[in-house]
């Protein structure tokens, strides 16, 4: 087992450069453009919107309950569409100083949960490569499975 008080200077390395690299791939590389789309008539959409006052959160339409989930009610709905999820953040531009550092904090937290498995898991003086294939794997989970749809 490896304490984890010594594996502050990894934790804080891999935060940053799962920063940075997530940096170089949203901001420099194309293949992330496409991710988000403009709805069409976006205007109109936004005017209908505006006087419902809607709080921050996230909304799911059409809206059920458990209860409701096969009513024949719901699933016309469903079938007419749309369906989806609408998330709300407040009005105004983006606090983007807030929301760097807010993925720079998930990072050293995900940093430290991989230490702390891989610590815990491979023993001292362990191969570089088997270090690395729990690691990896921990840090793989939770970056690129975390957001599955």
């Amino acid at each position: 087992m490896v304490p984890l008080a010594t594996l502050w200077l990894p934790i804080l390395l891999s935060a940053a450069i799962v920063f940075v690299a997530s940096f170089i791939m949203h901001m420099v590389l194309p293949y992330h453009r496409s991710d988000y789309g403009q709805l069409p008539d976006e205007d109109k959409i936004l005017s209908a919107l505006r006087p419902l006052s809607l709080k921050r959160g996230l909304y799911v339409f059409p809206y059920c309950t458990h209860k409701d989930m096969k009513s024949p009610a719901l699933i016309e709905k469903q079938k007419q569409g749309p369906v989806g999820f609408m998330t709300i953040i407040p009005s105004g531009p983006p606090a983007m100083p807030k929301f760097l550092i807010q993925w720079f904090v998930f990072c050293l937290l995900i940093g430290f949960f991989v230490a702390y498995l891989t610590g815990h898991t491979v023993a001292t003086g362990t191969s570089y490569l088997a270090v690395f294939r729990v690691a990896g794997t921990a840090a793989f989970l939770a970056y690129g499975l975390g957001n599955l749809e």
